[in-house]
Order: structure tokens, then sequence, then C-alpha cells
């Protein structure tokens, strides 16, 4: 039974990639039971030996024990298809930043899981309330935000849309505390609050650098030493992807209307190269070399 936290025992994961990996991990060190599916087995197959690399630096550093790696990773099952996932109490979208794809996963979804099954999606831009329309259960639907790198990073946005019940909230709450997680409650606007404020700053980062204010060097030095903050806003964006930046600026576009939210045209420009950050070893530097070099 879904109606606590605590009745919380099996997670299905819907995306292997970085984000699903990620949700993997920390579930199956919280103990839940964890089914991890991809229409990609080679996917699956990297996700998990990302995950057991990852761990075994946790045991590397004492966070965690052999003992808990092998435990957690025997709870990981990976399969390609959602008839794996009909005995999850909840299942966690966690699959491209694409509304159609998502939309597409939950009206597929639906007819596998068992009637009390809650529904998460990992979106970190879309509307919850449009997501959840498409299924039989919108009262059961939810937003559950991770950040990148999931090990690693302890918030948990947790969106509401407008037909989520109170069960579902409390038993999300509880999950995501029982995960190591602090959360933020984020009303159901575009973007809710991390990319809101976030991405319109890497956007602006973008125009800078387009309208030659300052090198991407100098921008990300002058951020970092200026805001304190770890990353500057072109390697932070690099790190992201920036074909992730480009989606949740459009949808900040499209779902606010002010013309504040605009994306920088430069971004747009090398979205279109294909230069999408890390993930395709060129953005706004080139990481075909042991240092980064600024690509501009």
């Amino acid at each position: 039974m879904t109606g606590t936290g605590q009745g919380i025992d099996s997670v299905g994961i819907i995306g292997a990639g970085q984000m699903g990996g990620g949700i993997a991990h920390v579930a199956a060190l919280a103990g839940l039971g964890v089914v991890l599916i991809d229409v990609q087995p080679e996917a699956l197959a990297q996700a998990v030996a990302t995950i057991g690399r990852n761990m075994d630096r946790q045991v590397q550093k004492g966070t965690i024990t052999a003992g808990d790696r092998d435990a957690a990773l025997g709870r990981i099952v990976t399969a390609v298809g959602n008839t794996a996932l009909s005995s999850c109490d909840l299942v966690i979208e966690a699959a491209t930043e694409r509304e159609e794809t998502k939309l597409a996963i939950l009206r597929g979804l639906v007819p596998h899981l068992k009637p009390d099954a809650l529904i998460a999606s990992n979106t970190s831009s879309i509307p919850i309330t449009r997501l959840a329309a498409v299924t039989d259960r919108p009262h059961k639907v939810i937003g559950m935000h991770f950040m990148n790198p999931v090990p690693v990073m302890k918030l948990v946005e947790v969106i509401r849309g407008i037909a989520t019940d109170d069960p579902t909230f409390e038993a999300v709450q509880a999950l995501a505390h029982r995960m190591g997680k602090t959360t933020a409650v984020a009303e159901d606007y575009p973007a809710f609050i991390v990319n809101r404020i976030l991405v319109p700053m890497i956007n602006e980062a973008c125009f800078a650098l387009m309208e030659s204010v300052g090198s991407v060097v100098a921008i990300d030095t002058a951020m970092k030493l200026g805001t304190n903050q770890p990353m500057g806003p072109l390697e932070l964006a690099d790190f992201i992807g920036l074909d992730t930046c480009l989606a949740i600026m459009r949808v900040l576009q499209a779902g606010m209307g002010d013309s504040k939210y605009r994306p920088c045209p430069l971004l747009v420009k090398y979205v279109e190269a294909g230069w999408l950050g890390r993930k395709t070893k060129r953005g706004f530097y080139d990481y075909t070399q042991e240092q980064p070099r600024p690509t501009r």
C-alpha cells in the first residue's frame, strides 16, 4: 500500500541515463527494490556498471560499506518493457526533457501499473498538471525533480500538480527523506524553483558572451569568484547539456509568455551545431583534451 512513505518498498525508474541511473543508485542504497527500464539494453548495462563504479567510490571514501554496496546492487533489476513495473509502488519517469516523449511514456505506462501505484516525473521544467492529465490517476501523479549528479546533490524539488492529493504528496516527501534528500516544495509553474532562477542566469551568460561583454573564461571566473559558485555558468551549462538548457528556456518562454525568457541566439547556434557540452565533448569548452579549452 502506498499511503505512507514507509509503504513505498519498490520503485520503478523509466530511463537509464544519467538521471535514471543516479535515482536507481540512491533508491537501492535506501533499501528499496528497484526496477530500472530502458528501451536500449546497452543503456541498462552501462547504467548498472556506472552505479557499481560510483558505489565503489563511496566504499573507498568510507561513506558506505562493501556490504551496503553489494546489497544495494542486488536490489536493482533491469528490463526493457513496462510489464516489469507491474508490482512497483511508485514509478519515476526519468526520460529526456521533451514533453511529447514524456506524455507518450506516461500513456504507455498506465495499463501496466497496479491500481494504487504512484507516478512521479523527474522533469526539470514541464508542468506536472499537463503530464498527469494523460494518466488514469492524476491525483497520484507528482513531480520529483532530482538534481544532477543524484548521489551527490542533496535536493529534490517536489511539485504538486493541481490534482495531486495529500497522501501522494506525503508519501513522496517521506520517500525523498528516506533517500537522504532534503525537499523543497514548488508550485506547478514552468521550470519550478531551481531552473526558473538558474537557467535564465545561464542564458544571460550566453548573451554576455555573444555580445563580447567577456570571454568564456572571464565570465566563468567572474561568477565563480564574484558570487562564490563552484562552477561558472558556461561550464555549468556544458555539464547540464546545452540542449537541456535550451529546452528549459523554451518551456519558460512558452509558459510565461515573457520576452525576458527568449533563448540566446548563441545558445541556439551551439545546439544546432551539436555542441551540447560534456556529453558531446564540445560546448563552451572543448573536452577532447585533459585541460578543457574554451571554444570561443
